[in-house]
This record gives C-alpha cells, sequence and structure tokens, in this order.
C-alpha cells in the first residue's frame, strides 16, 4: 500500500516539475530543489537578481499544489502588524481593519513569499521567524494556524542601503538557499526576449493545470516519506563526517584559496541543518525512485542546505558565496563516501 502511495505521487510531483519548467524556463535544478522542498516542508531563502522569474516561479507551484498565494514587499517602514492587517477608512468615514497578507487565506495558506525580506527592520524578521517556526499567530483576540504554510523569501543582494542582514540564527530557519539564475543558454535568452508567450505572467501561469498536486495532503505524505526511505548505517556515517566536516575542515584537510583555514568557520552546520539535509535527501531519493539514501542524494541537496548556515569571519563574509561553494565542494571531495 505505502509502495502504489509513493509511485503515485511521484508521479504526480514529476508532472508538477515538467508543468512548471514549461513555464519557466531554463531553471530545471532549482524546480528540482523547490519540489524537494516541498516535499520535504521546509522553507526557503531564494538568491537571485531582479527579474529572473521568482515571482513566477512560486506562483506556478502554488497553482500546481493548490491553496493561497500570498506576497508581501520588505520596505525600511514595513512594521510587524502589516502582515497581520490593513487599516483604511471606509466609504462612512470610519476607519475600518482587514486582513493582511498573512491572514488573507486563512488556513488555506500554501506559499507565502517575502520579497526583499531584509529591506525589512528586525522586528518583522522576528515576527515572520515565529510564524514560520510555530505556524501559529494571534490576532483579533483568536489564534490562527498555517498548517500547511511554506515561506519563501529573497533578499536584495546588491543594494546596501536600507538593509538589515538576516543574523545566522534566523537564516538556520530555512532549510535551503536556492539560486535562480538568468539560464545560460542563448536561445533560452532569446526566448525570454522576443518569445511574447512570456511577456503575459498571469496567461503564462494559467497554462499550469490546477491542483495537480493537495497542498492539504503534503505534511502528512511528506511523513510517509520520511518514514519508508532508509538510510544505512554507512550512510549515516558519512552524513556525520560530512557535519564533522563543516565544523573542521582543516581536520579533513580541506582548502580553499587565499583564505586563512585556521580563521574561517566560526560555526559550522547545525544540527537542526543536519536533520534538514537528511529530509531533504530522502526526497531525493524518492523522486529518483530509490528506497534508500545514497551519497549522490546527499550531494544534491548539499550546498543548499548548508551554505547559508556557515558563519565565516567578518574578514570574510564579503566573499560568502564563492568561498562556501569551494569550502563544501572540497568537503564532498574530502570525505570518503561509502
Amino acid at each position: 500500500m505505502q509502495d502504489l502511495q509513493l509511485n503515485d505521487w511521484r508521479t504526480h510531483a514529476l508532472s508538477l516539475e515538467s508543468e512548471v519548467n514549461k513555464v519557466v524556463v531554463g531553471q530545471e535544478n532549482p524546480v528540482r530543489l523547490i519540489t524537494t522542498a516541498v516535499f520535504a516542508r521546509g522553507h526557503v531563502l531564494l538568491e537571485g537578481d531582479v527579474g529572473v522569474g521568482k515571482t513566477t516561479l512560486l506562483r506556478a507551484f502554488t497553482r500546481g499544489i493548490g491553496g493561497g498565494y500570498q506576497r508581501i514587499e520588505g520596505t525600511i517602514d514595513l512594521m510587524p502588524n502589516d502582515l497581520v492587517y490593513h487599516t483604511y477608512l471606509g466609504e462612512d468615514g470610519k476607519p475600518h481593519v482587514s486582513p493582511g497578507p498573512l491572514l488573507m487565506s486563512g488556513q488555506d495558506l500554501s506559499i507565502f513569499f517575502f520579497n526583499e525580506i531584509n529591506r525589512a527592520r528586525p522586528q518583522v524578521h522576528s515576527l515572520m521567524l515565529r510564524v514560520m517556526a510555530e505556524r501559529t499567530l494571534t490576532a483579533f483576540n483568536k489564534e490562527h494556524h498555517f498548517p500547511h504554510m511554506l515561506v519563501f523569501a529573497d533578499r536584495n543582494q546588491v543594494e546596501r542601503e536600507e538593509t538589515f542582514d538576516i543574523p545566522s540564527a534566523a537564516r538556520d530557519r530555512f532549510m535551503m538557499e536556492i539560486p535562480i539564475l538568468v539560464p545560460p543558454a542563448h536561445d533560452i535568452m532569446e526566448s525570454l526576449i522576443f518569445d511574447t508567450r512570456f511577456h503575459d505572467v498571469d496567461q503564462l501561469i494559467s497554462n499550469v493545470p490546477a491542483d495537480i498536486l493537495q497542498f492539504d495532503q503534503l505534511n502528512s505524505f511528506a511523513k510517509v516519506i520520511q518514514e519508508n526511505i532508509q538510510a544505512s548505517p554507512a550512510l549515516r556515517k558519512y552524513a556525520l563526517d560530512l557535519w564533522l566536516a563543516t565544523k573542521d575542515p582543516v581536520a579533513y584537510g580541506v582548502k580553499v584559496s587565499n583564505v586563512d583555514m585556521k580563521r574561517l568557520v566560526l560555526s559550522g552546520a547545525s544540527p537542526r541543518g543536519m536533520g534538514m539535509l537528511l529530509r531533504a535527501a530522502r526526497v531525493n531519493a524518492w523522486l529518483n525512485d530509490r528506497q534508500a539514501v545514497i551519497p549522490e542524494d546527499i550531494h544534491a541537496v548539499f550546498h543548499e542546505t548548508i551554505a547559508h548556515r556557515l558563519v565565516f569571519s567578518p574578514v570574510y563574509e564579503m566573499r560568502r558565496t564563492e568561498i562556501a561553494r569551494e569550502l563544501l565542494t572540497g568537503i564532498i571531495n574530502a570525505v570518503a563516501a561509502p
């Protein structure tokens, strides 16, 4: 029975990927990683320049899994209450209150997109992180629940004025950080510019069949995946060695060019981060029709689940992206796989 359920859901998951890839072209790896996060039930940071299709990608996924999609823009004057309610003057000249983006879809909220989260103040981050962790919010003398919500957030990586970096402890709440880059293939770039079907986003998204998956069943099915995809003792030891290497790469002979390795890492991956790594690896194994996790499943999600959790010495923070990629590649190469 479980095998039939796993196979049936896999068919639908791969169908969802195929449909989203028709809408957002040249992003096959991010689409696979977001699919993984959806089934691992983990929140996601998105990394990428303006206009690369992040909003289109999330709206396409929401149409495919069902439920409500809400979005908010990070600004310097955004207050925590702006996530919860709006106030306005009605036709009667009196003030009125309406639900904000967090409450608008109620319990059916499926995907919440916080655009340019680092433009918002730390007080806003604090509320958002609490909602992410607890999936509840008390407002209007009532406790609101968001059992199916996944939060996606991106950061303005170019402009530094009036921005507030997310501290490392807050970044650790996100399962993955996924890069969304401009596709390098010239034919895809040309299509994005000249093919008019990519210019009408609403029409484009309407091409994705609705409710390929059922958003309100994802939590229970995610448990089925975690309970049925096995990890051998050898695989568990491998994951443990990878974890130790993020904490002390020098002990594993890992080197990064033009970096003093003894001063580089202040803090490696957290226990929560390694747990999320294995959750994502099990989903990757399931998507590839495997009954057990193999090292390639860990490699497929290693950088996206671990890089944003590493804490580097301040002198190396400006080069975080390139250093993290070289460091984690070095760890994969240095630690013997079973």
